[in-house]
């Protein structure tokens, strides 16, 4: 049984004149993108956490329930710093 002909598969570049089958990747993200992102996870943990165990009370007692709000402010915020982590 004769073999098919392999199609040739045009080659795409970008802006910069490379070409994207090469399987190159973009450049790695910034070192303070994942530190970022920790802190902001932990903090906001953290401010839920003491919001909780402090009998609604603390961080901030005249703010009541918007606590929650800033705690979970601060984990959206990693996940929007993640995003741009390669």
């Amino acid at each position: 049984m004769p073999k098919s002909r392999m199609r040739k598969k045009k080659v795409y570049s970008n802006a910069s004149g490379r070409s994207s089958q090469s399987g190159e990747s973009y450049e790695p993200s910034p070192m303070w993108v994942p530190i970022t992102a920790v802190a902001l996870i932990v903090i906001g943990i953290g401010w839920l956490t003491l919001f909780y165990l402090s009998g609604m009370s603390y961080p901030v007692a005249a703010w009541g329930y918007w606590n929650l709000a800033v705690g979970f402010a601060a984990m959206v915020a990693a996940l929007l710093v993640l995003s741009k982590w390669r």
